[in-house]
């Protein structure tokens, strides 16, 4: 059903706000225009009000929700191409049509390490895409190869790389044309609204110094499958990086003397100038890889000894084992170090940071991370939380229970949303839809629902700069909505102003 004059008005629902509130109040929406209203504005200047009015039952309308890193979905794969780029468009299409259903109206795809070749393609087919009738396509998220070999997860050893050059080694590997300043790189998208991501390693020989380039040019830096020291996690922060690539995990573990990147939540304003390595200084070996993070001799070796026929493949089995270790690069420390922020009288006042802390990824599945440690990181940094799935090509909330061919003759068994490698009792990524996310983490935590859902809509918009138009109720941000139950389960999907799914 349509409104006569475009209008609609919903009544007796709960919005939540950006600070997490949930507030009983209507919202106006233009069907036509794909867009949310200003309510008083539309009736006292426009002299319009909703022809369509919908009792909304006391349930929430909230923004839909978006999930910036996921591997695919529904028996398509964002990782593999086959030459065929029709068919690749048809498995996109297939994601945005059926995802809904999650109540997710924007994702990122993400993409893990490639050979060479294929990114320029790849990212090219995963230019800004606003499905009429499903989830908007925002861009790319690309995972690797800049990443440290030993915390390398189900990535390919064999196309793991060092940035020698720099910013140009990144233009080399993913091509200059998808590297370009961001208004160039939408220029033929109109008014799309359009992310890129890249995660990678700081300690990688030529990341750090790549960073400020990256993000100059409207590129979202995420830290990720790294053993970063304090000192280094925090330079790239300095430099530019605003997120943190699904926290606790491929990552060294919270250690009290070098916290290391988990420890990027609870900066301290008492933080330390950055000193590099000495120039020549030793540094211990990896205990998985023989690399040195800082001698590209070294990297070059260790990248040449992992050069098999291993092929590139989705990120949904781990074959290497990465246990909890503290960080093993050792930065070398100035003596007599001086506060820079002095001591004040305030009461319940914090010094201020010179620099904003990352965001950070959680997969709040209740396997990834323990329930105590999703609720941990939330009460330290509760603002920079962002939900997303991290989910594999077998997500599909109607797959059954068993055993499932997965391919290279390997098959994985799925138990909810636990999914491993046949025979082994190795994780293979993840199943779990984000809207049961938001459900586990308000359980996790403690927090409201709206709070949660915060960390699925807003949140996830502010760090990548889209919040004007994305993951908010604001006048002029897209119409793209869920409707919740008081349980937050989905009832209905709605995408720039039009119901797309409803629960049957």
């Amino acid at each position: 059903m349509t409104s006569p004059n475009g209008l609609i008005c919903f009544t007796n629902c709960l919005l939540p706000l950006e600070d997490g509130s949930l507030v009983e109040k209507d919202l106006w929406i233009d069907e036509r225009r794909g867009v949310v209203l200003d309510a008083q504005k539309t009736f006292f200047l426009r002299k319009q009000r909703p022809a369509r009015v919908i009792n909304m039952d006391g349930n929430i309308v909230s923004p839909g929700l978006i999930d910036i890193q996921i591997n695919g979905a529904y028996g398509f794969d964002f990782s593999v191409y086959e030459g065929d780029a029709e068919a690749y468009r048809r498995g996109l299409n297939t994601i945005a049509e059926k995802i809904v259903e999650t109540g997710v109206t924007s994702l990122v795809p993400t993409i893990i390490t490639q050979e060479q070749s294929l990114y320029p393609t790849l990212l090219s087919l995963l230019r800004p895409y606003a499905h009429p009738t499903g989830a908007t396509l925002l861009g790319w998220h690309a995972e690797g190869p800049f990443l440290q070999m030993a915390k390398r997860g189900a990535h390919a050893p064999p196309f793991i790389r060092p940035a020698p050059k720099g910013f140009a080694s990144f233009e080399d590997m993913y091509g200059a044309q998808n590297l370009v300043l961001k208004e160039d790189w939408l220029m033929d998208e109109g008014p799309a609204v359009g992310v890129r991501i890249i995660t990678a390693a700081p300690e990688i020989d030529g990341v750090l110094e790549a960073i400020r380039d990256l993000s100059q040019r409207g590129v979202a830096f995420s830290i990720g499958h790294s053993i970063a020291t304090t000192d280094i996690a925090t330079e790239a922060v300095r430099r530019g990086a605003r997120l943190i690539t699904h926290l606790f995990n491929a990552m060294p573990q919270l250690h009290h003397r070098d916290p290391s990147i988990i420890g990027l939540l609870g900066a301290s304003p008492h933080l330390a100038p950055f000193s590099p390595v000495a120039s020549g200084a030793p540094t211990p070996a990896s205990p998985v890889s023989p690399l040195s993070l800082t001698s590209p001799i070294h990297q070059s070796s260790s990248f040449a000894s992992f050069r098999t026929t291993t092929k590139a493949q989705s990120e949904a089995f781990d074959d290497h084992d990465t246990p909890p270790q503290t960080p093993i690069l050792a930065a070398t420390r100035t003596a007599g170090k001086v506060p820079r922020l002095g001591l004040h009288l305030e009461k319940g006042q914090v010094a201020d940071l010179e620099f904003e802390r990352p965001f950070y990824e959680l997969i709040v599945d209740g396997i990834h991370s323990h329930p105590n440690s999703v609720r941990l990181a939330y009460n330290v940094y509760p603002e920079g939380c962002i939900l997303i799935t991290d989910a594999m090509k077998i997500l599909d909330p109607h797959l059954k229970d068993g055993v499932h061919e997965w391919r290279d003759g390997k098959r994985f068994v799925k138990e909810g949303v636990k999914l491993y490698l046949e025979g082994t009792d190795t994780l293979a990524g993840s199943v779990v839809t984000l809207d049961t996310c938001v459900r586990n983490f308000s359980r996790f935590t403690g927090c409201s629902l709206g709070e949660a859902i915060k960390c699925a809509t807003f949140n996830p918009a502010r760090c990548l700069g889209i919040e004007n138009r994305k993951g908010t109720l604001r006048p002029g941000a897209d119409a793209d909505l869920v409707v919740l139950d008081r349980s937050g389960n989905v009832l209905s999907t709605w995408v720039r102003g039009k119901e797309v799914w409803r629960k049957d």
